[in-house]
């Protein structure tokens, strides 16, 4: 079975709700419409605790495959886009697209937990 069948389902779907950017006719169209969560205020121990890193690893496990896998061989392993493109056999749009839709839902995870806790 090739990688590229381990996409997941979720090709077409957004990465984040269009309501989280400015609308057309507005000055900065197309930019997000708020800031990311500042994490600052949180104590370095927090961010480092095993309660934190057990939810990102409930999102790559509940990760497409295929995206689990580039977000692993990218941000974990270290390996390179052509590395990654090379042994999954993929293009170098659609591992970029695969890259930021499972970087995407980690920060969303991140984002809710952390800013609840905050």
């Amino acid at each position: 079975m090739p990688f590229a069948s381990l996409a997941g389902d979720d090709l077409d779907a957004p990465s984040y709700d269009p309501a989280m950017f400015l609308g057309e006719g507005e000055r900065w169209a197309g930019h997000w419409s708020s800031l990311p969560s500042d994490w600052r205020g949180i104590p370095e121990d927090r961010l480092l605790s095993s309660e934190t890193r057990a939810v990102v690893a409930a999102v790559l496990a509940d990760l497409p495959p295929m995206q689990a896998e580039v977000l692993r061989l990218r941000d974990v392993a270290g390996w390179s886009s052509e590395e990654v493109r090379n042994a999954l056999d993929l293009t170098e749009t659609n591992q970029r697209v695969l890259l930021h839709r499972a970087r995407a839902k980690v920060r969303r995870a991140l984002d809710r937990y952390l800013g609840d806790e905050a």
